[in-house]
């Protein structure tokens, strides 16, 4: 599967916290519970594809800085190309994530100046018309591109993270323009299973799917008229919940787009984001194909 893939990429520094709320203490010792990464929904993605053996094409915006070199380094260790890395930003994003025993995390997360670029699809044309499938995150710089690409007749791909409202302004673009929309639970106004119906009602996608943490995931096939609810899986321990829905939303366009049907796939999704909440950081803990099927057929 050859997919362009479009979004943030940061250094990422987690922080194990005895829980929330966090009460104020002047030093602490968690000893090797700081860790920091390279991460970002567009190096997680990025990664988790190529890692289950997909070409893929990386558009992103960096500074020319330490942490830039950083990235880059890593972007080239992990077999994932930099061509199309435009370094015009005054300083790299970079994030923190606070994180406790029972999965909660707390993102603060420093997109710098990125927020104010913009990806002209006229310069990105010939690269979606020769991808099997467009993965664009819900970041400014991807507004006109995810229109473009739908224009185009490309398959779309987007997550728009926490929502509550469905006429959302900030996500109203990749919500109209994408095929297939995933989002996470947390926030949800009403029951999943309604909010999926009702952003079917507004925006007919083909494939909705909201990641539901311990739960799952819920899955809506437009062409089916049909809601499913898949299962976790757990491998019996949880390290760090952050990048699960990075992972799920990856492992379901790469077996998706290989031909499954949207429950399958999702089936292992579930599988691949199940085993990568069992490492430490949003981009590590990527399984290969083969581990799933070996999964599934002692299932």
């Amino acid at each position: 599967m050859k997919a362009l893939v479009s979004g943030l990429l940061n250094v990422e520094t987690t922080v194990s916290v005895k829980g929330f709320p966090i009460h104020y203490y002047p030093i602490d010792y968690p000893f090797f519970g700081i860790n920091s990464n390279v991460s970002g929904v567009g190096f997680n993605i990025a990664k988790a594809l190529t890692t289950l053996g997909d070409d893929v094409s990386l558009f992103s915006f960096l500074g020319k800085d330490n942490e830039a070199r950083r990235i880059l380094e890593q972007l080239n260790n992990d077999h994932i190309k930099t061509d199309h890395i435009d370094q015009r930003l005054i300083n790299t994003p970079v994030s923190a994530v606070l994180y406790d025993s029972d999965g909660k995390r707390q993102i603060y997360c420093d997109l710098k100046n990125i927020q104010e670029q913009s990806i002209e699809p006229d310069n990105v044309e010939e690269d979606l018309r020769s991808c099997d499938i467009a993965v664009l995150c819900n970041i400014n710089f991807n507004r006109h591109l995810i229109r473009s690409a739908k224009r185009l007749g490309v398959l779309t791909a987007t997550d728009v993270h926490v929502l509550s409202d469905i006429n959302d302004e900030y996500n109203r673009d990749f919500m109209e323009n994408a095929d297939i929309l995933f989002l996470s639970n947390e926030n949800l106004p009403c029951c999943a299973e309604d909010f999926i119906r009702q952003i079917n009602n507004r925006y007919h996608n083909k494939i909705i799917v909201i990641g539901m943490g311990a739960e799952g995931a819920i899955l809506f096939d437009c062409e089916k008229n049909e809601i499913s609810r898949i299962p976790a899986y757990s491998i019996g321990k949880i390290v760090n919940t952050i990048g699960a829905g990075d992972a799920l939303f990856s492992a379901f366009l790469h077996f998706y787009t290989k031909g499954l049907d949207a429950k399958s796939a999702l089936q292992r999704a579930v599988i691949f984001a199940g085993i990568k909440i069992g490492y430490n950081g949003a981009s590590v803990g990527f399984c290969k194909e083969q581990d799933i099927d070996e999964i599934l057929k002692k299932a």
